[in-house]
């Protein structure tokens, strides 16, 4: 089969390689039906985090399961499933505590964008939906794999309640489905931080009630302004700098809620600062298995459609052009179809 590599800074290409095997007994090998190109794809892609060796691109996937290992008992070949990008067994402590992405077993799933992929711990990763769905859904059922998983972990994180008034940071696809989460935990008023008319658009369609096009203490200054100067009671990073991640802090009034997703980079937090500030910090790798059921049944009976988010589609092969276009900022989310 042909699947992507990444060689370098902005050296993606489309290769031959092998087709993938079971490899233990609680191995699946999943036919992938849409696979996409994610935001934090693009850190290794600009050269941001070191890719010394060839990479597997790709971790976010629905499809048909095509075989099983020996010991899988939970899925079988001819379902269609979503899987986590962390591969768990939904069995140990940490999972029970609902922290599958730190799973005593987890291992990373990477090489999603490909025909074929091998999904380890299949049992504890795969969620199969109960029929086989139409073409049409596939964009908001892959938007479960991860993105809408790690906006609504932002959200749960950020401990949005009804009534709650939050602020989102970022309006890439988790900026924005962060805000479509809080929107459906009830919040009352949501601020999207944004500077994108087309973002900012969807963004008001998923639930968002204020734009704040400022950033960094321009953009703290102006929630300071829209909340009698007392900060939001939740915030959402969604970006992973250093300035999101302080526009975050800085913008919660004292006693509430950041709930922190976006993946850092070169970020620090000072101590004295941090200790002043009495806010809640949250977050990490989503832990989207706990929250793919929940997911799965708001999509299928229409709740959300988080498939939104995917404004640019194109075939697998041309995956370059999708991680280009993501890269200049002319798509929120590339979709890729194999």
């Amino acid at each position: 089969m042909k699947a992507t590599m990444l060689y370098g800074p902005r050296d993606i290409r489309f290769e031959e390689r092998p087709d993938p095997a079971i490899l233990k007994p609680t191995d699946a090998i999943v036919r992938i039906a849409a696979t996409c190109v994610c935001g934090s794809d693009l850190w290794p892609y600009r050269g941001i985090q070191s890719t010394p060796d060839p990479m597997p691109m790709g971790h976010e996937y629905c499809g048909v399961v095509e075989d099983v290992g020996s010991a899988v008992r939970s899925v079988k070949p001819g379902q269609f499933v979503i899987g986590s990008f962390f591969a768990s067994d939904n069995a140990c402590p940490v999972c029970n505590h609902g922290y599958q992405s730190s799973c005593q077993q987890a291992e990373f799933v990477g090489g999603a964008q490909a025909p074929l992929l091998r999904v380890p711990l299949a049992d504890g990763t795969l969620v199969a939906t109960p029929s086989m769905p139409s073409q049409a859904m596939l964009p908001d059922l892959l938007a479960l794999s991860d993105v809408m998983g790690t906006g609504w972990f932002g959200a749960a994180a950020a401990q949005v309640q009804p009534g709650s008034t939050v602020a989102v940071v970022g309006d890439g696809a988790v900026g924005l489905l962060a805000v479509l989460s809080a929107r459906q935990m009830g919040a009352e008023r949501i601020i999207a931080m944004s500077r994108h008319a087309a973002r900012q658009q969807l963004a008001r369609s998923f639930g968002a009630t204020d734009i704040v096009e400022e950033r960094g203490d321009e953009g703290v200054a102006r929630i300071q302004d829209m909340t009698e100067g007392l900060g939001v009671d939740c915030t959402i990073e969604c970006v992973g700098t250093q300035e999101s991640l302080w526009q975050a802090i800085h913008a919660t009034r004292v006693g509430g809620h950041v709930g922190y997703v976006g993946v850092p980079h070169g970020v620090e937090l000072k101590g004295e600062e941090l200790f002043f500030e009495h806010v809640h910090l949250h977050g990490g790798p989503a832990p989207v298995r706990q929250y793919l059921p929940n997911l799965i049944g708001l999509t299928l009976d229409g709740k959300i459609r988080p498939g939104q988010v995917f404004d640019l589609t194109l075939p697998l092969a041309q995956v370059a052009e999708g991680y280009q276009a993501m890269d200049e900022r002319r798509a929120i989310k590339t979709l890729l179809m194999p």
